[in-house]
């Protein structure tokens, strides 16, 4: 009986290490595929673990008496090397950077800054809260019974020389239903904290209940706040990045791209929502045309019926406008895209398309950085892959923030174009 308890599960391994290396995309196993090969990828230590452990029980106790025994081992151990294939893989992560628009140039020393190679990010040691003050439940927005709250992340101390912080304000994924300030963004949040920087994790209204654009609307609310608010957190209000992840991802292109738009600020179309940078990550950019799906991501049952809450055919105008890519234009803040290779939820692809079309258009640097081997939603664990990442955008940013107190014209900051090169790993 063991031994085909060991068959079974050694099924499982090989199959779930198989799926972490390609998802299924069919739409009866999409939802499965992504969550089982997220968790695998993303906690490939505590999965090794775990199988392991597993494996070594059953072949203890019978699990050997037998054909179905041994191949239940074999399948097993193929399963659990290849999640240590990913983890040794994640590891030594390297950001694909496709081409950013600069010229080649050289550094002080001499040695030449590549916009086309790698940015290899040096291992971040994840930083506990331990230095780290948290303000929760701040009300940035009252109007009758809403109430929209965020929680601000600073320095537990001071500056000496009381100098104003740069803001970061980051945005939750979850498909525009589902989602909070207190799940996502924090490893960022508290690593940027401890950089000097004061971020802000922002909550916004969600579907069904909420209608499109009433989540952007919202966090417009917040930019305007923000501006006013910021010096009483230590914030300079005339700096401001954005930053968020999946739907998070969609509102940050959205956030950046339509400043002062009134159409999304009623009743407050003179306050300025202008930011200083954007970086979405694994975001998603077009409703309206088809792209690596067969038919518009408008056409979907969550944008039609939980979102959006309009017909896809009779009102595509609408989803243009829900679009980032509408809004491409000459003045647009520097972006950083960041998408995972093995994103089985919005492929990669969707990124690529965004980032060529806006550096048609765009006058600032436009970077994007592909996560090899990295699903949807990478950065939620403290993993190595997300202290990999996280430091790759601190040094972004902190490079737009010098370049904004120097008054020089956004470029591609001297930390990342530093790093770029020939890679060290494939």
């Amino acid at each position: 009986m063991m031994s085909y308890v060991l068959l079974a599960m050694g099924l499982l391994f090989a199959l779930t290490a198989a799926n972490a290396y390609a998802p299924r995309r069919s739409p009866v196993l999409l939802a499965a595929s992504f969550f089982v090969g997220w968790l695998t990828i993303e906690l490939a230590p505590h999965v090794l673990v775990a199988w392991a452990a597993a494996t070594a029980l059953l072949a203890a106790f019978g699990g050997l008496d037998g054909w179905a025994g041994w191949t239940g081992l074999v399948l097993a151990v193929l399963g659990i090397a290849g999640v240590a294939a990913t983890l040794a893989a994640s590891r030594r992560t390297v950001v694909t950077l496709r081409d950013s628009g600069a010229p080649l140039e050289l550094d002080p020393e001499g040695a030449p800054r590549y916009p086309l190679g790698h940015l290899i990010v040096p291992p971040l040691c994840l930083v506990p809260r331990k230095g780290v003050r948290v303000e929760r439940n701040v009300v940035y927005r009252q109007e009758g019974r809403l109430r929209l709250k965020l929680d601000v992340f600073r320095p537990a101390g001071e500056r000496a020389d009381g100098e104003l912080r740069p803001g970061l304000m980051q945005i939750h994924g979850g498909a525009w239903v589902i989602g909070d300030k207190r799940e996502q963004g924090l490893p960022l949040l508290n690593h940027m904290a401890v950089q000097g920087w004061a971020g802000f994790n922002v909550n916004y209204r969600l579907s069904p209940r909420a209608t499109w654009p009433e989540h952007l609307i919202d966090l417009k609310h917040f930019v305007a706040w923000y501006k006013e608010h910021a010096e009483e957190y230590g914030a300079d209000p005339d700096f401001l990045c954005v930053t968020g992840g999946s739907a998070g991802g969609h509102l940050t292109a959205m956030v950046a791209l339509t400043a002062n738009v009134p159409e999304f600020q009623p009743g407050f179309e003179d306050a300025d929502t202008t930011v200083q940078g954007a970086v979405p990550f694994y975001g998603f950019y077009n409703f309206f045309e088809p792209g690596t799906f067969p038919r518009p991501f408008g056409t979907t049952r969550l944008m039609e019926r939980m979102v959006v809450k309009q017909p896809f055919a009779e009102n595509q105008e609408t989803y243009a406008k829900a679009s980032p890519v509408t809004y491409l234009r000459e003045d647009a803040p520097p972006f950083f895209v960041i998408h995972g290779s093995r994103d089985s939820l919005i492929p990669a692809v969707e990124a690529r398309r965004f980032v060529e079309r806006l550096r048609e258009v765009s006058g600032s640097p436009v970077l994007y950085a592909e996560m090899q081997g990295a699903q949807h939603g990478f950065d939620v664990f403290p993993s190595y892959r997300t202290a990999r990442v996280i430091e790759g955008v601190e040094r972004y940013l902190t490079g737009l923030h010098r370049q904004y107190r120097q008054g020089r014209t956004p470029e591609v900051p001297d930390e990342v174009t530093r790093s770029l090169g020939e890679p060290s790993v494939g």
